[in-house]
């Protein structure tokens, strides 16, 4: 009986203890019967002042969340030079009312690229997981023996994945139509989206893929697939490129080096010039041999004119002929539909946009929540701001700028981003929204990291890095088999070196 009772009193206090930061590996098992009953009253007493001295710190700790970091973050922020005032964190159980830790949680701040779980949870329930965007070829021409003597429209709706895969594909269902030669322009009708100016490069690279903007008729990315194979026998770097537009011209001139590998694009550089509807990428810079076989993507041409060096590239090698240029325009309403493409779902297209951070295949799910045609960054926001306020969920700090992360002027609170990661598992869309993120230690972003610790595949996070700013947020499930919300923003300018603090709070939040 006594050591029941003992028992009871030693269990209801646990959570005082941790309220109060302290540890016990005390356990009434561990005594024998003929030693309980003397030390009986002495316990009661002092676990009674105990309580009434820790109660106003734990009633803080279950009302606001602790507020102190677990000894691994601290050493690994104060190793990176990182004050504990640029960061917040929220350590939160899923459907419990408060969180287990919680650090200026209320401060707005940049999420860089953990901004697209708002952009891709909001497109989820909006648009839902089975929605795809169609690209159809179209004409109001008529065909004559194998010559189609007008224009051929390509009408596009946003789709953030029509690769050149898929063109390929839809200008064979053209040539199974009997078309051959088109007498016309290929007319691009981009009208689904407003244009967006082509002079918001976030940075000083505007040919680095992060930096191209979105277009109703994306293709491809707008990427040039290069690959740079070291030859040391011959002392020269070959330049083979995966796919071509026939209007741009390739000049190689980087030399071979011996120094390490390291960040070698830095040591690359890429101009392009363009002269009457044709352009001239000149490389430079050195390669080392050491770094074997590299892919370089570069985000070149105007959209525009991407498409259509693309499109007369793949319709030669199919036999065909395009007589006149490109130009944009609207499909009239006479015309006929010849071929089309349906992109992936939604529900597969998150996955690329949160699993590797595609900035603009998030830029272009982020314009396509928006009223069409004409869809503005501006009727995007709306959208989500209108969405949230439907979910119950009033973010005052938010500021939406592309969606992507990729900005400068998005802002989140931390505890707002938990709260929503909250709605999100609630969702009955949940699997399909939590499969999207990066699995720790196993794919994506998260690919290299953490993998010979303990939370190596528990966890769900998608992650975010712009100069200064450093974040992850997701889900991790715990060594008891609860699902966690973690949430860790860095703004600071050492925030490169926050990685092993984030790696810490994922690995406390796993074993707590």
């Amino acid at each position: 009986m006594a050591s029941s009772s003992l028992r009871l009193v030693y269990r209801s206090t646990v959570r005082v203890f941790e309220g109060c930061g302290l540890t016990s590996e005390f356990r009434t098992e561990q005594l024998p019967l003929t030693v309980i009953a003397p030390i009986q009253f002495f316990m009661r007493r002092f676990l009674l002042s105990l309580f009434c001295c820790c109660l106003p710190l734990s009633l803080q700790g279950y009302a606001q969340g602790r507020s102190t970091l677990p000894p691994a973050v601290s050493k690994a922020l104060a190793a990176a030079g990182i004050p504990q005032s640029a960061v917040g964190v929220v350590v939160q159980e899923v459907g419990a009312s408060s969180p287990r830790l919680a650090v200026n949680a209320q401060q707005a701040m940049n999420p860089a690229s953990v901004m697209k779980l708002v952009t891709t949870s909001a497109a989820l329930e909006t648009l839902g997981p089975a929605y795809t965007w169609k690209t159809g070829l179209l004409t109001a021409a008529p065909l004559n023996d194998g010559v189609l003597a007008g224009d051929l429209y390509l009408r596009g709706s946003g789709d953030p994945k029509f690769t050149a895969e898929r063109l390929w594909l839809l200008l064979r269902q053209l040539r199974n139509r009997g078309v051959k030669d088109i007498e016309g322009n290929l007319v691009l009708d981009r009208s689904a989206f407003a244009p967006v100016d082509a002079g918001t490069a976030f940075d000083d690279q505007p040919l680095r893929p992060y930096n191209v903007i979105p277009d109703a008729l994306l293709l491809n990315f707008k990427a040039v697939r290069l690959t740079l194979s070291p030859d040391p026998a011959r002392k020269v770097v070959a330049v083979l490129p995966e796919l071509l537009p026939d209007n741009l011209d390739v000049v190689v001139l980087i030399k071979l080096g011996n120094n390490g590998c390291g960040d070698w694009k830095d040591a690359l550089r890429a101009d392009l010039t363009a002269r009457d509807n044709r352009y001239r990428l000149v490389l430079t810079g050195t390669y080392s041999a050491s770094c074997g076989e590299k892919i370089w993507n570069l985000g070149l041409l105007p959209h525009d004119q991407y498409v259509l060096g693309l499109f007369r590239q793949i319709w030669h090698e199919l036999g065909g002929e395009l007589r006149d240029g490109v130009k944009n325009g609207v499909v009239p309403p006479d015309a006929r539909l010849l071929a089309e493409t349906e992109s992936p779902t939604l529900a597969e297209v998150i996955r690329d946009i949160n699993k590797y951070s595609n900035n603009v295949m998030a830029r272009q799910l982020f314009l396509s929540l928006a009223p069409q045609p004409g869809a503005t960054t501006e009727g995007a926001a709306a959208a989500v701001l209108a969405w949230l306020a439907g979910k119950g969920l009033n973010f005052p700090e938010l500021v939406l700028d592309n969606g992507s992360g990729l900005s400068r002027k998005e802002r989140i609170a931390p505890i707002n981003l938990a709260r929503l990661l909250q709605k999100d598992w609630e969702s009955p869309l949940m699997p399909e929204f939590v499969a999207s993120l990066p699995l720790t230690a196993v794919d994506g972003t998260m690919k290299k990291r953490l993998g010979s610790v303990a939370v190596a595949g528990h966890g769900h996070i998608k992650t975010g890095t712009l100069e200064g700013v450093k974040t992850i947020a997701g889900y991790v499930q715990d060594a008891a088999g609860r699902t966690v919300i973690v949430v860790f923003l860095v703004n600071h300018p050492n925030a490169a070196q926050a990685q092993a603090a984030q790696d810490a709070l994922l690995q406390w939040a796993y074993e707590r």
